[in-house]
């Protein structure tokens, strides 16, 4: 399948890589995409390393294993790029996604000479200015969107419209934070 996008996505327990990947599996669906999405990890506790994923075709999905050589890789907390090989098996044509701050000499010496491309978003602030409290999956789904032209920028701030209408259906109160944090994130997003 050449129309086939695949990510993988590294963060900690509780900071939402499992539920921002099966955001962007429902957006792309909502899209007409064929797709898939999935969380790996060990005994469940908050802080402990996890791994989701996600697979976006056109055409229909046959392939059911994890993502091994992943097009592109979203790093949710940049802490794991001292404990996780996170560029293991990244393709060169593909790019990675990290939230982050630190300077990008400091960022391709942790990278372990990853060659591709590198895009940094600042998700802590993002999510501090809009949601008042730190929730980098927002912010980190709209960047992976931005980097990779899965759909239009328009068309995601559309379909999470809908899906925190649902999804905060108790708490309508924060739904205007999170469509901030991906408007602010689609704009923020910096390639070094």
């Amino acid at each position: 399948m050449s129309n086939m996008i695949e990510i993988r996505w590294h963060g900690r327990g509780g900071q939402g890589a499992k539920t921002a990947s099966l955001l962007l599996a429902d957006a792309a669906f909502n899209t007409g995409k064929y797709i898939q999405g999935f969380p790996e990890y060990g005994p469940e506790r908050m802080g402990a390393p996890i791994t989701a994923y996600n697979r976006i075709s056109d055409e229909p999905i046959t392939i059911h294993s994890n993502i091994y050589y992943p097009d592109y890789v979203v790093v949710v907390d940049d802490t794991l790029l001292e404990s996780v090989d996170v560029t293991a098996g990244l393709k060169e044509d593909g790019a990675i996604l990290i939230n982050t701050t630190k300077p990008a000499d400091v960022l391709r010496k942790e990278l372990k000479g990853y060659e591709g491309d590198v895009y940094t978003l600042d998700a802590r602030k993002i999510s501090l200015e809009t949601l008042g409290r730190y929730f980098p999956n927002t912010p980190m789904l709209a960047g992976i969107v931005k980097i990779s032209g899965i759909m239009t920028d328009d068309e995601l701030i559309e379909d999470m419209k809908g899906s925190f209408k649902h999804k905060f259906a108790k708490k309508p109160e924060v739904i205007d934070g999170n469509m901030k944090a991906l408007e602010m994130a689609l704009k923020e997003v910096k390639k070094i």
